[in-house]
Formats: structure tokens, C-alpha cells, sequence
């Protein structure tokens, strides 16, 4: 199942959320170049745009979708359809951005590590990444898939994501090239209107991989019986709607 824009920004809001408060901490007054990774639909693009209208901005993600949604909102910008997991750009910029992309790219320190090495001194590196693997919404995931007549589609199947590294690790692996290397984490609570809508926010990122793996006969199955467990761990607030936990790792590199 390819990358959906209209299903991601479904949720723009609170997606885009975590790009500003990312980008709040970016330690650069004013930029030249600017690569926004994992663009997506052009919302965390937008606000790069917004802080440094003068800088040259290209956006790159592997979703030709999530790429037409960013050309049609910002068609004043650049996007390049690329695989961050073995690219670079050209030439050294000032900040790569990137929101919510390195956790589905295995083994990502070493990418971010090799990233490291195409900024300007004094550029940065910022990245933003959901640390949600033990939420209900995700661990749920992995027990609907192995508990039903799809079950034997999943086996000795790597659907889930990695886990991300310690922190700890982080300052390991990018410390030596930093002059300054922040890591913390944040948990947001999203009111969402009732627990379909939580179904409604990972059909567009964490539920895809499942659902792909799943016959086409069978997902209308597989989200039912999710939807279901997803009901009676998420109940209703006071005002009947539902509160998702999600927490988030940032990422913020100076190169020395």
C-alpha cells in the first residue's frame, strides 16, 4: 500500500506539531540551503519556508504521492524523489530537516552519522522521530496480526519497525562530529473524537505495513478486529472523546 497524503494530512494538526517544536529549537539565525528529508505533503517544508524565506529549500521523500501533495502546495519550491537511506546532498547545507522519517529507515544512525558529514560547519542536523513501539496503538498492531486467519501471512515477517536506540547511543555515534548535540524526548496527548479516529491516524503511517501485508479479502477483517481492541484500551474522556498518547525523540546535531 504506497504513502497516501490524503490520509496523512487527515491529521495535519497534530502531525505537524512536533516540525514546529523541532524547528523552535534550530540554533541557525538565518540559512542559505535547507533539505527538508522526508518532506512528505509539504507541511514540515512550509515551515521551513516560513522561518527562512531567503534560503534555497528543497524537499526530498521517496512517495511520489507525498511528493505531488508538496509540488501543489509549494510549487514555488523544489522536491526530488529520493531514498534518503543512500543519498546525500550535492553539496553542504546549512540544516537538514527531518520530521518523523529516520524511524522507518533500518540501521538509521549510520545514515544520520554519514548526514553529519554533508553539513557546513555549524550547520545542523534535526531530527524528529515517533517513539510509540510500546503504545497500545502499535503493540496492537502485532496481536491482531498473529491471532487471525491472516496470521500465517505474518510469519517469520519483519513487519514491525526497530526500536530506536537509547539516547545514550546517539551521543556516542554523533557526539564525536558534534559541537553540540541535544537529545530529548516529548509525549504529546492528542483529544481525538472517538477511538476510530486513532484507526483513522495509523492507517496513514504505522497500521500500512500490516494492512499491505494482509490478503486485500481479509483487511476489512483485520481492521475491524483491530478497531475493536483499539476500543477498549483507548475509553472515552468526559466529553466522549479519547486521549492518544504519543511519544516523540528529537534530535538536535551542531557539526563541529
Amino acid at each position: 500500500m504506497a504513502w497516501s497524503a490524503s490520509q496523512y494530512v487527515k491529521f495535519e494538526d497534530e502531525r505537524t506539531r512536533p516540525a514546529r517544536d523541532l524547528l523552535a529549537q534550530v540554533p541557525l539565525a538565518s540559512a542559505r540551503s535547507i533539505v527538508d528529508l522526508g518532506c512528505g505533503p509539504g507541511n514540515s517544508t512550509e515551515l521551513l519556508a516560513e522561518r527562512y524565506p531567503d534560503a534555497e529549500i528543497v524537499g526530498v521523500d521517496a512517495a511520489p504521492d507525498m511528493l505531488a501533495a508538496a509540488r501543489q502546495r509549494l510549487p514555488e519550491l523544489r522536491f526530488l524523489e529520493v531514498d534518503v537511506a543512500d543519498w546525500a546532498p550535492p553539496e553542504p547545507v546549512d540544516l537538514l530537516f527531518a520530521n518523523a522519517l529516520f524511524q522507518w529507515i533500518p540501521d538509521h544512525l549510520t545514515v544520520l552519522t554519514r548526514l553529519m558529514d554533508s553539513l557546513r560547519p555549524g550547520g545542523v542536523l534535526a531530527v524528529q522521530m515517533p517513539d510509540n513501539l510500546g503504545e497500545p496503538t502499535h503493540m496492537l498492531m502485532e496481536e491482531v496480526a498473529h491471532a487471525g486467519p491472516w496470521a500465517s501471512a505474518f510469519a517469520n515477517r519483519g513487519t514491525r519497525r526497530q526500536l530506536l536506540p537509547s539516547p545514550m547511543t546517539y551521543f556516542d555515534e554523533l557526539g564525536p562530529k558534534s559541537a553540540k548535540l541535544e537529545v530529548w524526548h516529548t509525549i504529546y496527548n492528542h483529544p481525538l473524537a472517538d477511538a476510530a479516529a486513532i484507526v483513522e491516524w495509523v492507517k496513514g503511517t504505522g497500521l500500512r505495513r500490516y494492512l499491505e501485508v494482509v490478503e486485500p479479502d481479509l483487511r476489512e477483517a483485520f481492521l475491524e478486529a483491530y478497531s475493536e481492541r483499539v476500543a477498549a484500551l483507548y475509553p472515552p474522556l468526559a466529553d466522549g472523546r479519547v486521549l492518544l498518547r504519543f511519544p516523540r525523540l528529537f534530535l538536535i546535531a551542531v557539526k563541529a
